[in-house]
C-alpha cells in the first residue's frame, strides 16, 4: 500500500532529519567515530611524552610520540572538515526541500487567507525561518553523536586518570543542567516573540513595497516611518532581552567550568606536589578537561540550536496550517471534459467575520451563453464570479457545471474548464511569450503526446494577438530587437536585403517620417558624437561617456582643429539648458532630455562661471570632459532649447569623411561606420531596415510606418521571424515594462489562447481604450458566443446591448434579470444605471 502523503505543516522538525538524508547521516555517524578516536588518542601521546620521553630523555621516543601526534591531530582536522561538509549538504538539501514543499502548500492555502496576510511575511518564512530549521537538521546527527562519544570517552579516560579528579569535574554539571534548562525555558519564550516581531516588520515592509504609490503620492513618509520605527522598536526591544538570557547560558557555563580547572588545578596541584599523580597525568587531564568542557560547550549550542529551531519551524507551520479547501487533482480519472452550462440556487457567501456578501443567487446559463454582470460598486459582482471560478468557496447553496457540484470539482477539473481574467491580472516577470502560454501549460502537460506537451503553434498565438490586438505591439518588440552578433549572423543577410526592398518600395513614401542615414547629410535625431562618427562604436572606450577620455578621439580633433568649436557650443548648450532648468519645477523633465543630472546642474553653473571668468582654456582638463559630454549627447530633434550652430553643423559634414579615415587607421574594429551594405549591430532591426530613424513619433505617422514594414515583412515571409523575437521581449517585474492597457490585452490574450469551455471576465477590459474595448466585445460576440459560456463583470453599460442576459446587482443579490431591452423597456435598475451613466 502507497504511503499516505503528509502535508509539510503536518511533518515534525524531527522528520526532515532523516528525509531523503539516510545515508549521509549514516556516513557521519561513521565520521563520528572516528573523529572521537583521532581526538582522545592525543591525549594519552602527551601523557607518555612527559612521563616516557621527558623525563627519561629519551629523544627517539619524544620524536616517535611526535610523530603520532602530529598524525592524529592532522586526522582529527580532516574529519571534522568532513563532518562540515557532510552537515552543510543535509542542511542546504533539507533547506531546499522545505522551501518546495511549504512554497507547493502556500500556493493552495485559499485567497481568505492573503486577505490578512502580506508578501514579506511569506518571503520572510520562506527565506529566513527556514533557514535555522535546516541548520538544526544538518548538525541533527552529527553533533550530538560526536559529542556524546566524545564526552563518554574523555569521561572514561578522566576518570582512568584519577577518579578522584574525575568526580570532583563531574560534581558541577548536574548544577549547570539545572540552571541552564531553567534559563532556556526564558529563551525559548522570547524567541517565540522574536519570531512573531519579525514576521510583522516583515509583513510591513511588504505592504509599505506594495502601496508606495499611494505612500508617495500621498508624501505619507513620516507616517510610514513611525509605523515602522514602532515595530522595530519593539522587535529590538524583544531580541535584546531574548539575548540576554542567551548569553546568561553561555556565561553560566563558562563561569562553572572555570570553576571545575580551578579545583583540578587546587587538588590535581596537591596531588601531585605530594607525589599521588605524575606530572604526565596532571597535564594529560588539563587537557581532556579542556577538551571535554568544548565537548560539553558544543552539546550546550546544540541543545540551544534545538530549541531555537524548534521554536522557529513549529511557529512557521502553525501560520500555515491552513489546508486547501479543494482536492487539487482527481482520484483515479482524468480531469472532467465539461461542456460549461451554469445553474446556480440560491448562493450564499458569508466571510469569517460573519459578513454576508452574497445572498439568495439564482440563475442558469446554457452552453455558449454569455451573461453579463452589472451593478452598484460592492454590490458582490466580483465575488460572485470568483465563487463560480472556485477562488472562493462559497458557504451556502449551489452551483452546478455540468451536473457537477463546484464545491466537489477538483482544482484541476476546474482550471480545465475556466478561464479566468481579472481586472488587475498580474503578469509575471519573463517573457510576453511566457505569459501568453502561462493558462495552456498545466493543461499542456496533462495532455502528453509522445513525451512532449501540447502546446499552441505560433500560428495560433500570432492569431489571439491579433484579436486582442497585441500584435503590433508586440510587432514593434520585435523590430526594436538589438542583434547579437554571434547568435543571428544567419539573418543579418536577411534583413540587409529588407533594408533594399524597403528603400526601393517605400523609400520615397516613407521621406516625411524617417531621417535616412545620408552620409551628405546631417543626422537632426542623432546625437553629435553619432553625427560624427556616422557609425556605432564597437569599443566601449569610444561609447559617449569614454569618448572625452579616448585619446584616437581627441587626437583627431586636434587634428581636424574642432574641439575648441565643439567646447564652445557646448558652453552655450549648458547656459541655455540652465535657463531651461530654471524655469522648470520637475526634475523629471531635465531627466528626460538624458544631458545632466538635475542634481549636477550648479556645478555646471560653477564651470560656466569659469569659462566666462577666465576663458575655456583655463578650465581644468576634468571640466572640459565635463562640457564636451554634454555636447556630444546634442539631439537637434530632442532638444528643441537649443540650436545647433550651423558652422558646427557644416564641419561635422566636411570632417565626417576625415573622421573616418583617421579612427579606421588609428583604431581599427572600433566603429561600425555606416553604409547599405553594413548591418549595425548596435542598432534595432527597425533602424537597420529604415538605415535610419523615425523623426516623429505621431500615431499616424507610426500607422502608415508600421502598414509599409508589415507588408515588407510578408511579402519578405519574415513577419513570423519578428513577431517572435518580439514574444521574448522581457515583460519586467509585475509586468513594468508593459502598459496597464497592454497587461490586459496579454491576460485576455493568454484565456484566448487556452479556449476554455467557461470564461469569466472581471472588469477585464476596464483598463482598455475606447475601440480596444469595442474591438474584445465585438470578438467575444462573434468569435466565442455560442462556443464558450461567459460570465462577464461589466463596468460600461453601453456593451452589454449583445449579452443574452444580463444581471443587476445590488447589496449581494441579483435584483434584475434578462436582456437588455427587456430590462430597459422596464425601467428599472438598471435603466435607472445606464440614465446615469449619460
Amino acid at each position: 500500500m502507497a504511503k499516505a502523503h503528509v502535508l509539510v505543516i503536518h511533518k515534525s522538525l524531527i522528520s526532515w532529519i532523516f528525509s531523503k538524508n539516510t545515508w549521509l547521516q549514516f556516513a557521519l555517524v561513521i565520521t563520528a567515530i572516528f573523529a572521537v578516536f583521532a581526538n582522545v588518542f592525543p591525549l594519552e601521546l602527551q601523557r607518555r611524552m612527559i612521563n616516557d620521553a621527558i623525563n627519561l630523555r629519551k629523544l627517539d621516543l619524544l620524536l616517535f610520540y611526535c610523530g603520532l601526534y602530529l598524525i592524529a591531530v592532522i586526522a582529527a582536522s580532516t574529519l571534522k572538515y568532513l563532518i562540515n561538509i557532510l552537515q552543510t549538504i543535509i542542511a542546504q538539501r533539507t533547506l531546499a526541500d522545505m522551501r518546495k514543499a511549504l512554497y507547493a502548500h502556500i500556493l493552495t492555502i485559499p485567497l481568505v487567507f492573503y486577505r490578512t496576510t502580506q508578501p514579506g511575511m511569506v518571503v520572510g518564512a520562506l527565506t529566513t525561518e527556514l533557514a535555522t530549521a535546516s541548520e538544526f537538521v544538518g548538525m541533527a546527527i552529527a553533533v550530538p553523536v560526536t559529542n556524546v562519544l566524545m564526552l563518554i570517552a574523555f569521561a572514561g579516560y578522566l576518570f582512568w586518570l584519577n577518579p578522584l579528579l574525575a568526580a570532583v569535574t563531574f560534581s558541577i554539571y548536574p548544577v549547570v543542567i539545572l540552571l541552564v534548562s531553567v534559563l532556556q525555558k526564558r529563551v525559548n519564550i522570547y524567541n517565540r516573540k522574536r519570531v512573531d516581531a519579525g514576521r510583522k516588520v516583515s509583513s510591513k515592509v511588504g505592504e509599505s513595497i506594495a502601496g508606495i504609490h499611494e505612500i508617495q503620492a500621498n508624501g505619507a513618509f513620516s507616517v510610514e516611518n513611525k509605523k515602522f520605527a514602532s515595530i522595530v522598536d519593539h522587535l529590538r526591544k524583544i531580541r535584546i532581552i531574548w539575548n540576554l538570557y542567551r548569553l546568561a547560558v553561555k556565561a553560566i557555563n563558562s563561569l562553572f567550568t572555570n570553576f571545575s580547572r580551578f579545583l583540578v588545578f587546587a587538588l590535581g596541584g596537591y596531588l601531585a606536589i605530594n607525589g599521588r599523580l605524575e606530572l604526565g597525568a596532571l597535564v594529560a587531564f588539563l587537557s581532556a578537561q579542556e577538551k571535554l568542557y568544548d565537548t560539553w560547550k558544543e552539546l550546550i549550542k546544540f541543545y540551544q540550536a534545538y530549541q531555537t529551531a524548534s521554536v522557529t519551524y513549529s511557529r512557521t507551520m502553525e501560520y500555515f496550517n491552513v489546508e486547501t479547501e479543494h482536492q487539487l487533482v482527481p482520484k483515479g480519472r482524468q480531469p472532467y471534459e465539461l461542456e460549461g452550462s451554469i445553474a446556480v440556487s440560491d448562493l450564499s457567501f458569508v466571510v469569517e467575520d460573519g459578513t454576508q456578501l452574497l445572498s439568495e443567487i439564482n440563475f442558469d446559463l446554457n452552453h455558449g451563453e454569455h451573461m453579463a454582470l452589472v451593478g452598484f460598486s460592492g454590490s458582490g459582482k466580483s465575488t460572485l464570479a470568483q465563487c463560480i471560478a472556485q477562488l472562493y468557496k462559497y458557504t451556502g447553496g449551489k452551483i452546478i457545471i455540468d451536473q457537477k457540484e463546484v464545491s466537489q470539482l477538483s482544482k484541476e477539473d476546474i482550471t480545465h474548464c475556466i478561464g479566468f481574467v481579472s481586472q488587475a491580472p498580474f503578469i509575471f516577470e519573463g517573457s510576453i511569450d511566457d505569459n501568453l502560454l502561462y493558462a495552456v501549460m498545466a493543461k499542456a502537460e496533462e495532455e502528453q503526446a509522445d513525451g512532449q506537451p501540447k502546446m499552441p503553434s505560433l500560428d495560433d498565438r500570432i492569431l489571439v494577438l491579433q484579436q486582442t490586438g497585441l500584435f503590433i505591439d508586440v510587432l514593434r518588440f520585435g523590430l526594436n530587437t538589438v542583434l547579437d552578433k554571434n547568435e543571428h549572423k544567419d539573418i543579418v543577410g536577411e534583413i540587409l536585403d529588407l533594408r533594399k526592398t524597403f528603400q526601393q518600395d517605400y523609400g520615397e513614401d516613407l521621406a516625411e517620417f524617417i531621417e535616412f542615414y545620408d552620409p551628405n547629410s546631417y543626422l537632426y535625431n542623432s546625437s553629435v558624437v553619432e553625427n560624427i562618427l556616422f557609425g556605432d562604436p564597437l569599443d566601449d572606450t569610444f561609447n559617449t561617456g569614454n569618448l572625452p577620455q579616448n585619446e584616437v578621439f581627441n587626437e583627431v580633433l586636434a587634428e581636424a582643429a574642432f574641439k575648441e568649436l565643439l567646447l564652445d557650443s557646448g558652453v552655450s548648450l549648458i547656459e541655455e539648458l540652465i535657463k531651461f532648468s530654471d524655469c522648470r519645477s520637475c526634475d523629471e523633465e531635465i531627466l528626460k532630455l538624458g544631458l545632466i543630472d538635475p542634481e549636477e546642474i550648479d556645478d555646471y553653473k560653477m564651470l560656466c562661471h569659469k569659462v566666462k571668468k577666465k576663458g575655456i582654456q583655463k578650465v581644468s582638463s576634468k571640466g572640459r570632459n565635463k562640457i564636451l559630454r554634454v555636447m556630444l549627447d546634442f539631439i537637434p530633434q530632442k532638444h528643441h532649447f537649443f540650436h545647433l550652430p550651423k558652422k558646427l553643423e557644416t564641419q561635422i559634414l566636411e570632417r565626417r569623411v576625415l573622421f573616418k579615415e583617421k579612427i579606421t587607421a588609428a583604431a581599427p574594429y572600433t566603429i561600425s561606420f555606416c553604409h547599405m551594405s553594413n548591418y549595425m549591430h548596435a542598432q534595432s532591426i527597425q533602424t537597420n531596415i529604415f538605415f535610419g530613424k523615425l523623426i516623429e513619433e505621431s500615431s499616424d505617422a507610426q500607422e502608415k510606418v508600421n502598414t509599409c514594414i508589415t507588408k515588407l515583412l510578408i511579402k519578405k515571409t519574415f513577419l513570423e521571424d519578428i513577431i517572435e523575437m518580439g514574444l521574448h521581449y522581457p515583460v519586467g517585474t509585475k509586468g513594468d515594462n508593459l502598459s496597464g492597457g497592454q497587461c490586459q490585452k496579454l491576460a485576455i490574450a493568454r484565456i484566448f489562447l487556452k479556449k476554455p469551455p467557461v470564461m469569466i471576465m472581471d472588469e477585464a477590459t476596464s483598463g482598455l481604450d475606447n475601440d480596444s474595448q469595442a474591438r474584445i466585445q465585438n470578438l467575444l460576440e462573434t468569435q466565442w458566443k455560442g462556443k464558450s459560456t461567459l460570465i462577464a463583470v461589466v463596468h460600461r453599460l453601453d456593451i452589454i446591448k449583445n449579452y443574452d442576459r444580463v444581471a443587476v446587482m445590488k447589496g449581494g443579490k441579483i435584483i434584475e434579470m434578462g436582456t437588455y431591452d427587456e430590462l430597459m423597456e422596464k425601467q428599472g435598475v438598471l435603466s435607472a444605471l445606464v440614465d446615469d451613466k449619460k
